[in-house]
C-alpha cells in the first residue's frame, strides 16, 4: 500500500499550472451527479465550457442530454440534481455537463496527465486508482466556494486518507460535508433545481464501485466511468 502521498488541497484560483495527477472534487453536486448519470447509464459525460457551448454541442448531436445547474432553461434537458437525475434513464448516451464549480475546476486541470472526478458516491474507488497507480502527489482541487467550500474539503481530505491507509473512517467528514453552507442552502431551498434528497444522496459514501476519469478526447474533455478492482486481500470497508 502507498504511504506518505503528498496531498495538496487548493481552490480553482490557485492553480498555477497543470499538476501531474489531479483529483476535483464537487460534492454537491456535479460529481455526485456525474456519477448517478453513469450509474443510470450514461457512456460518457462531456464537460462543457460555458452554457453556450453545451447548447452548440447539443445542437451538433442531438441524441445527447445537457445538463446545467439552476432551474431548467430552454434547451437543456436536466438540471444538476442527483435526486431528480435518478429516475432518467440514460443507457448508452452521452450528457453535457456545465456547472458553476465542478466542470470549470476539471477543465482548469485538463493538462495534467490523471484527471479524477469525485464526491463522496465515489471516494473508495478514486483512493483505490490513485493507490493502484502509486502516484507520489495528488493536488486535490477544492471546487466550491473558491476553495473554501467544506463539503469539498472533506471529501477530498478523506480519500486522501484512503489512499495513505484504510484506517481512516468516513463519519467525521461527512458530519462537517452535512454542516456545510452548500448543504444549507439545499435542505433550505436556497438553490433552484434541486430535490429534498439532494443532500442525503450526495453524503452516500461509496454509493457506485467506479472511479471517474476525465481526459481529453479531440478538443474535448470526457469524463467516463473506470471500475477499479478490490484488490485480492483488502479488507472490505
Amino acid at each position: 500500500m502507498m504511504t506518505g502521498m503528498d496531498s495538496r488541497f487548493v481552490g480553482i484560483a490557485e492553480l498555477a499550472e497543470a499538476p501531474s495527477v489531479a483529483v476535483v472534487v464537487d460534492v454537491m453536486r456535479a460529481f455526485t451527479v456525474a456519477a448517478w448519470a453513469f450509474g443510470q447509464g450514461a457512456e460518457k459525460i462531456v464537460l462543457a465550457e460555458s452554457l453556450d457551448e453545451a447548447l452548440a454541442l447539443k445542437a451538433r448531436h442531438p441524441d445527447w442530454a445537457a445538463l446545467k445547474d439552476g432551474p431548467p432553461a430552454p434547451g437543456f434537458d436536466m438540471v444538476n440534481s442527483p435526486g431528480l437525475l435518478r429516475s432518467v434513464d440514460l443507457r448508452g448516451r452521452t450528457v453535457v455537463q456545465k456547472t458553476t464549480a465542478g466542470t470549470v475546476g476539471a477543465l482548469a486541470v485538463k493538462e495534467a496527465s490523471l484527471v479524477l472526478c469525485a464526491g463522496f458516491v465515489v471516494a473508495e474507488a478514486t483512493a483505490r486508482l490513485l493507490r493502484t497507480r502509486g502516484s507520489d502527489g495528488v493536488t486535490f482541487v477544492v471546487t466550491g466556494e473558491g476553495g473554501q467550500a467544506e463539503e469539498d474539503l472533506a471529501c477530498a481530505e478523506y480519500i486522501a486518507g484512503r489512499v495513505s491507509g484504510a484506517g481512516t473512517e468516513s463519519a467525521g467528514f461527512l458530519r462537517r460535508a452535512a454542516r456545510s453552507r452548500a448543504a444549507a442552502e439545499l435542505a433550505q431551498g436556497v438553490r433552484q433545481g434541486a430535490h429534498p434528497d439532494d443532500v442525503p444522496l450526495c453524503l452516500e459514501v461509496d454509493r457506485f464501485p467506479f472511479a471517474m476519469v476525465a481526459a481529453l478526447e479531440g478538443s474535448l474533455m470526457v469524463v467516463r466511468p473506470c471500475a477499479v478492482p478490490s484488490p485480492a486481500g483488502d479488507a472490505p470497508s
